[in-house]
């Protein structure tokens, strides 16, 4: 059955092939065709000039009017473009060589004739230049011009006739095609309806085989399961303490930042109401309208995080275990917005912080947030004050549906012996000359274990950090708020 799908793609690939082809040999018959309707009608293009030229001629010799030639000035310009594309037919197709030069050569002795004639006239010599044209010389050219531009059209017609009639057989060969590549792709499409079949089959009785054999591992799962949430209930008790004695001071920052944003305004105002009388100092006027709201505003975002990070603890707390709820997620902006929150250290130590555009993902929101957070706060917390602070944030999709976030840092790194220790519970690596209990990487490696991911650290003691955060590309949740 295999190879008669591989024998039927084939074939459908050949017509497609041989399709394309009459397609391609259709249009070149077509360009062909309508070039040769432009040369008949170039060829009658210079007929025509010629006659409005020599009713031109006659008008003129009969009245003397000088108005007269102004047709006959315009078909020369109209004739000339239009035996230019004759000539370039002529050297496309050398076949045509003869007629055509017989055209340009009849049209340039008539028009030599009317020249001759009009010189006449115009010099006051009417007698002769009428002689000439009683002579019959002109008519003579006109009689042969026409007949060689009837011969060139009788000879166009009759290809382009033959050209049609293979451009017909082309169309009728392209249907022929089309109607045998319709056939085959019911061909296909049965038979892979007919391998999908099977192979659906396949898929369920190995399933029914894989969930006859993970059955016996149901008791393991409920043993470690237990482990787990005896760890988390423990994480849970710590998580309470911190959240409540964090709640009073965060309410109290809350409070006085928007009475300072008030205050703010009134200061404003004076200094309006002043610099009507006087001139206010620049750094004062600064520092009310630019220094304060943007201090504000950092103050701002940064209780809002630490007021949500709260939040998710106590609720976490309480509920003994809060329910994740997957959404795709711009992490590029999530991580751009913790690192504006933490602007006014950074430039306070002459620090930056980068972030690179971040692949989207589809996971728990407040868990993302704790997390990145964390880990740019201690980024930032264990900068190096020897040297300019940098720290980038990056990340890609990798295969098999995965996506990785980098947070690396030029900070004062970490000994490899503490590598495994910084996740614990209370644990700190190094000096302990920064603030802290040792509880933010312990939660963070909680946190992304829940979310099915993993988070691993490469570190050199004087050099820097680098968190590496792996995540399921999207988040599926089998229970709520348990992750598979």
């Amino acid at each position: 059955m295999s190879a008669i799908l591989i024998l039927a793609f084939g074939l459908l690939i050949l017509v497609n092939a041989t399709t394309f082809v009459m397609i391609q040999r259709t249009a070149a018959v077509n360009r062909t065709i309508e070039h040769a309707q432009l040369m008949r009608r170039a060829s009658r293009t210079t007929l025509i000039s010629m006659l409005n030229a020599e009713t031109a001629q006659r008008g003129f010799l009969l009245t003397g009017r000088s108005d007269f030639l102004e047709p006959y000035r315009n078909a020369r310009t109209e004739m000339q473009p239009a035996l230019a594309f004759l000539e370039e037919g002529a050297a496309a197709d050398p076949t045509l060589a003869q007629p055509i030069g017989a055209i340009h050569r009849l049209a340039d002795l008539k028009w030599g004739e009317m020249e001759r004639t009009v010189s006449l006239a115009r010099a006051g010599r009417i007698g002769q230049s009428i002689q000439t044209v009683r002579s019959g010389e002109g008519k003579r050219y006109m009689d042969e011009l026409r007949l060689a531009v009837d011969q060139f059209d009788a000879l166009k017609s009759a290809r382009i006739a033959e050209r049609q009639k293979r451009s017909e057989r082309f169309g009728v060969l392209t249907v022929v095609m089309n109607a045998i590549a319709g056939v085959l792709v019911i061909i296909l499409a049965l038979v892979s309806a007919w391998m999908v079949r099977r192979y659906v089959t396949e898929i369920q009785n190995a399933r029914a085989t894989l969930d006859a054999a993970n059955a016996s591992l149901e008791d393991k799962v409920k043993e470690r399961t237990g482990d787990l949430m005896r760890a988390n209930e423990e994480i849970q008790r710590f998580a309470y303490i911190v959240s409540h004695d964090l709640r009073a001071p965060l309410v109290n920052v809350m409070g006085y930042t928007s009475e300072l944003e008030q205050a703010g305004k009134v200061v404003d105002k004076a200094i309006i109401d002043a610099e009507k009388t006087r001139a206010v100092d620049a750094d004062v006027v600064m520092a009310v309208r630019e220094d304060m709201p943007e201090a504000i505003g950092f103050i701002r975002a940064s209780t809002e995080k630490m007021d949500r990070l709260i939040n998710a603890i106590l609720k976490l707390s309480r509920e003994g275990r809060r329910n994740l709820a997957p959404e795709t997620l711009d992490m590029t902006a999530m991580a751009q917005g913790i690192a504006n929150s933490v602007h006014h250290q950074t430039e306070a130590s002459g620090a930056r912080i980068e972030v690179q555009s971040l692949p989207e993902i589809e996971s728990d929101r407040i868990s993302m947030e704790q997390i990145i957070g964390n880990l740019i706060d201690n980024a930032v917390k264990y900068l190096d004050h020897g040297r300019p602070g940098e720290i980038v944030v990056s990340g890609e999709d990798v295969a098999g549906g995965w996506v990785v976030y980098r947070v690396a840092d030029n900070g004062r790194g970490i000994a490899p012996r503490d590598h495994e220790r910084i996740f614990e519970l209370f644990r700190r690596s190094g000096k302990q000359d920064r603030s802290g209990e040792g509880l933010g990487l312990a939660f963070v490696r909680n946190s992304v274990r829940r979310l099915g991911g993993t988070i691993d650290v490469e570190s050199e003691l004087g050099k820097g950090s680098t968190f590496l955060l792996k995540f399921p590309k999207r988040l599926i949740v089998a229970e709520p708020g348990v992750a598979l």
